[in-house]
Order: C-alpha cells, then structure tokens, then sequence
C-alpha cells in the first residue's frame, strides 16, 4: 500500500467546512503533518469515517507516528491482508478513537480500561466497544492493546474541537478471539484441552466474558488427574474457568464470587499479595481478546473444590491427590506446536495490577464465529508490527 504524505482534500476540506476561530480536527493533523503525514494519507482512503470523526465530540484520537505506521502499511503480509478485506483498515482506524477525552495527566499509574469506536461485530463482541489499557509508567504514558502490545505517546495532547490527539510510536493491534489468542500466548495445554473438548468455536462465541487461563505448568502439577477425564468431564473443568456476561479487566476485580459457564461460583479474593481466583494467582492479568479478556492464573481450577482459598506461599493443586507427570510432561499437548520455537520465550512476571508469579505462559506482540478470521488476521497484523514478541516482564 503506498503512503501519502500530504493532508487529503477529504480532511482539508472539512478543516473548511468547521469553519475559522477553533481547531478542528483537520488542522490539527495537518499541523503535524511532518509526523502525521502517513495517517493523513491513510485517512483519505477513508472519507466516511473522516466525517464521522470530524462530527464528534469528546474523544481521544491514537494517532500512530510515520514511522510506525509506514512500518506497518509496507510490510508485505500487512498489505495482503488489507487488501484482502476492505473492513480492516477502518476497524484498525477506529480502534485507535477512544470514546472520551483523555489529556495526558488523566492517565495514571493504576490501569484504566478505555472504550473505543470499534462496535464492528466481525472484530469484538464486547458491550460498548472493544477497548485499550492506558496506564502511566514513570513519565511515559502507554496503551496496550492485543497481547500486551504496547504504543507509547511520544507527543501528547494535541487539542481540537472534538477532544485530542495524543502521537504515538507503535500501531494499535485489534485482539483475536479467545483460540487465536491462546495459540498466541503459547498457553499450549490449555490450547489442547479446549480442542479435546470441543469448546473453541463456543468460547470464541460467547459476549461480554472474563476467561481465567491456566498456563502450562498448571496442568502439569494434575497431569496424574488428567489421563481418565471424559470429554464432558474436561469441558465441566474449563467452563469453570468462563464467566459470560461480565468482562472483569483487573481495575474491576474486588473481593467477590463470580458465577462461571459451569454453574458454581469462583471466589476472587484481592490483597497485598496479588489476585486470586480461588486458590489460583493470577499472573498475567489483562490480556485482551474479541469478546472479553482473559486472566492468565497459575492453578487449574476445581468445580468440585470451590472452596479452595489462597495460600501466597505456596499453589496446591486444586485436585487432591494429583501429580506431576514423570519427566514433567504436560498434559493435552501432543500435537500442539509452540509459538517460542519460532519467537522468543517469555514468562510472566509482576504486573502493573499487582499480580505476579512465573510460570509457562507467554504473550507474543502481536460473538461470533465469522470474527474469527478477521481477527485472527488482525493479531497476525499486531505481531509483524513488533517482530516476534513483548517482554512481560517489562509490563
């Protein structure tokens, strides 16, 4: 896709048409046309949602620099999925419009979970548009957005009549649905046990849900408890890790039950030593996906053993009696490849939310069922933005 790099006559035009004595959204992208000159161009393929944006009030515009998004637009795989399906660049551009005004000095070091245009039904099935995490760390502002890709504003709070504009150094990536993510993450047991019981399309289906996701050493501490489960058996343990209808990013998580897929509650209890749901931790909070978000914990939990409670020293399996598999094997993961034999291996590590812990997890940069491929195509878009991965343990 070749990027243009002066204002469109569909911006400027409407720059006109605002009329004189305020900012409005055209000039302000064209007063940063040295930076922007590459969004400027993209924008013009789009002249409806020009005119939708110019006609709001009260958002906040992630405008990604140049640099990152001319590194994003010239990748060959990138251009091949564009212009593949007309739909990605406009749900792309919306996922980078927030739903408020958020100056630079409202972001703080405490999560905050940001709606944003993007309501397309073939990309998120979460109530009020899918959203981005913008948290302040030190002096440099960031969003996060599909397995934990960070974009970092480099200029902030560039005011027009509708809100503002912050600049930023990386293109935002739209999350997958729940299987994508999963195989992304590398959380190749859980991959493997949700294929055996046949939960993909129906997790990937689901609206509004918060998944707790164990990571591979959870079901090797049970693999002894694992070998004899019946598909209905296994799928009763994973619903137990579904909760629909409530997309509990970390900020929202409080001491409280929660009712699961499966039926029984989960207890989440929140203190100085992290998030627990049961007697799971969670270590990966907030990794985002099309239809909720995902928790990734450290336990695979019990539907017979509810009543399991946090121990900070130490995680018990949640199955009495189980064990390790002799020579470590994990369970459910013959035949499921992994994404660090292509890409770096990560571990989880502490969190802006407080819930830490190391383990086998992994997060690589990068409704409905027919979101599936469009957002898996998205994600595929995420991880060629960075290279191969993001670093938790920077998070």
């Amino acid at each position: 896709m070749k990027v243009q790099y002066t204002l469109p006559l569909a911006v400027a035009s409407l720059a006109v048409a605002q009329g004189s004595g305020q900012t409005s959204l055209a000039d302000a992208l064209a007063s940063k046309n040295d930076t922007l000159s590459a969004l400027n161009g993209l924008l013009q393929s789009q002249p409806d949602l020009v005119e939708t944006l110019t006609k709001l009030e009260n958002i906040t515009i992630l405008a990604p620099s140049n640099e990152a998004l001319e590194s994003f637009l010239n990748n060959t795989e990138v251009a091949a999925l564009v212009a593949a399906d007309p739909s990605v660049v406009p749900a792309l551009l919306t996922y980078h419009v927030l739903n408020g005004t958020y100056y630079a000095s409202n972001v703080t070091d405490t999560a905050a979970f940001i709606p944003t245009l993007l309501t397309n039904s073939s990309y998120t099935n979460v109530t009020g548009g899918q959203v981005v995490s913008a948290i302040a760390e030190g002096d440099t502002v960031s969003f996060y957005s599909a397995l934990k890709h960070q974009s970092n504003v480099t200029e902030a709070n560039l005011n027009f009549t509708g809100g503002t504009i912050h600049i930023i150094n990386r293109v935002l990536a739209i999350p997958s649905n729940v299987s994508s993510t999963a195989v992304a993450a590398d959380l190749r047991a859980l991959v493997g046990a949700v294929t055996k019981a046949d939960l993909a399309s129906t997790l990937d289906g689901l609206k509004d849900v918060t998944i707790f996701a164990p990571y591979d050493e959870a079901f090797a501490a049970i693999a002894s408890a694992t070998g004899d489960l019946s598909e209905e058996q296994l799928s009763k343990i994973l619903q137990y890790h579904v909760v629909q209808g409530t997309v509990g990013y970390s900020s929202d998580l409080s001491n409280t039950t929660l009712k699961t897929v499966e039926g029984k509650d989960v207890r989440i209890t929140v203190g100085d030593d992290g998030v627990f749901v049961n007697s799971a931790k969670v270590v990966i909070p907030d990794v985002l996906v099309a239809n909720g978000v995902v928790h990734v914990i450290d336990g695979v939990l019990n539907p017979e053993n509810a009543e399991a409670t946090p121990n900070p020293s130490t995680t018990a399996p949640a199955f009495s009696g189980a064990s390790t598999a002799s020579g470590g094997a994990v369970p459910f993961t013959s035949g499921v490849s992994s994404v660090t034999e292509a890409a770096t291996g990560l571990t989880p590590a502490q969190s802006s939310s407080g819930a830490g812990g190391s383990g086998g997890g992994s997060v690589s940069e990068s409704e409905s069922t027919e979101a599936g491929p469009r957002a898996t195509a998205a994600v595929a878009m995420g991880v060629l933005l960075g290279g191969a991965a993001v670093a938790l343990n920077n998070f």
